[in-house]
């Protein structure tokens, strides 16, 4: 999965509308903050994961990325019609990779159904900094943008009202069920996974809307429409026998997961339980790794690509390990590597971006970290790292243009405008980077005169 996207100007219309349900909703108290997993290797393996199922459902898997956020509580959701946002704790919660395309089903049923299209109108994409950070903000909460040093990005804080607003109704989850089970059916996947993710949220109707799971507030569920569910799945019949790559990856994506959100001791104790050598390797690596034992981690990152010496990803581990062990110049090595093998892998070249910056080469790094925001431009990492490397070559324009950016994407619509007025003042006129600021300015502008 490459990731690959290009900008395109949201319109006028719809930003007004999306600044509309953002500031009415501003009123509700935010609660804790949220942050996107931004990771190559389990990026690709939730696209492998997915691909079948968009393809059924007659979406472009190249054109519907999956995305997760860091959330231990059980939810997916989405905000507009390239992307489909999963919680990682619902990732870890599921216990099959069946279960897990259903969730990726559901999602894709309201995108073709044209749930969300119809609550935020006309709306074909919110392909701007600017909007895609609206509208996380109309479901996950007013935003604040930073980036960390493991995979994440920091997105924003959580509040109820703002997440109601996109709530699906019960009839379109009725939809969406006979949908997404279509769908499962199309591509050969059992969709008995549909009533495992169900099976999840049995019984919470009946507790408070504060203690239910953010699913249950935004895909209501009943006993009847459980029952219905079932009696489509029934139907259906059963699909195809598991997939033996989809299980591989669902297995490596969670064991990823674990490896870095788990206590390292946790992980440790419990190699012998995953299905693959190389994935218990690449777990025992992550672990190490954040124990800050070097040595250990890269043996065992290395006898991973003893085992697949054409995993990308397994590289792209290594790297890491090494930028973040302070060894800049191994990491751009070894990141290297990695883009050889993927070449148009957004992640990846984010990744080499960021070791070249960190190992001096200001230069390298301005232009493959441009070539990776030209691929994922909402990789807020990315803005981070060219604000500092624009910063370093004496373009403070430029730096100024991607730190803009960088807010709006977070929501930070107040400190967007002052970056992006900053950039209007010193790029050329007319240019590319003087209109994305300029869109941005506008934004903020318009963020000012609402409140």
């Amino acid at each position: 999965m490459s990731g690959a996207k290009t900008a395109a100007t949201v319109t006028r219309p719809l930003a007004i509308l999306l600044f509309a349900a953002v500031f009415a909703l501003s009123a509700a108290a935010p609660a804790r903050a949220v942050s996107l997993l931004r990771d190559a290797d389990i990026e690709y393996a939730l696209g492998a994961l997915a691909q079948p199922v968009l393809q059924a459902a007659g979406l472009s898997p190249s054109q519907v990325q999956i995305v997760l956020v860091h959330d231990s509580s059980l939810n997916a959701f989405i905000v507009d019609p390239t992307a489909i946002y999963i919680h990682s704790g619902l990732v870890l919660k599921l216990e099959s990779p069946e279960a897990l395309q259903a969730v990726i089903a559901h999602e894709a049923a309201h995108i073709t159904n044209g749930h969300i299209t119809r609550r935020l109108g006309n709306m074909r994409s919110a392909r701007t900094a600017s909007a895609l950070g609206m509208a996380l903000a109309a479901a996950t909460g007013a935003a604040t943008g930073s980036g960390d040093a493991a995979f994440g990005v920091l997105l924003g804080t959580q509040s109820a009202a703002m997440r109601n607003f996109l709530a699906h109704t019960r009839a379109e989850e009725s939809s969406a069920d006979i949908t997404s089970v279509r769908t499962l059916a199309r591509a050969g996947i059992d969709p008995a996974g549909a009533i495992e993710v169900q099976e999840l949220f049995r019984g919470q109707e009946a507790l408070s809307a504060g203690r239910q799971d953010p699913y249950m507030r935004s895909h209501p569920l009943t006993t009847d429409r459980l029952r219905t569910l079932k009696g489509l799945v029934a139907a259906a019949g059963p699909g195809a026998p598991r997939n033996a790559e989809a299980a591989y990856w669902f297995a490596r994506a969670r064991a990823k997961l674990e490896a870095f959100l788990r206590a390292p001791k946790w992980t440790l104790g419990r190699l012998d339980r995953l299905p693959s050598k190389d994935i218990a390797l690449m777990a025992e690596a992550a672990a190490r790794h954040q124990q800050s034992d070097l040595k250990g981690a890269l043996r065992a990152i290395d006898g991973a690509i003893a085992l697949r010496p054409r995993d990308p990803f397994y590289y792209d581990l290594k790297g890491q390990i090494l930028l973040e062990s302070r060894q800049a110049a191994a990491a751009v090595k070894v990141y290297s590597q990695a883009r050889s093998l993927a070449p148009r892998n957004a992640q990846i070249l984010a990744g080499l971006g960021r070791a070249q910056l960190a190992a001096g080469q200001t230069s390298a790094a301005l232009q493959t970290l441009e070539e990776a925001r030209g691929r994922d431009w909402r990789d807020a990492r990315v803005l981070r790292d060219l604000s500092v490397a624009y910063a370093q070559s004496g373009n403070a324009g430029m730096a100024s243009e991607a730190t803009a950016q960088r807010y709006a994407l977070g929501g930070r619509l107040k400190d967007a405008g002052i970056h992006a007025k900053r950039a209007t003042d010193l790029l050329p006129r007319g240019s590319a980077p003087w209109r994305r600021a300029q869109d941005v300015l506008d934004a903020a502008e318009r963020a000012k005169a609402t409140r």
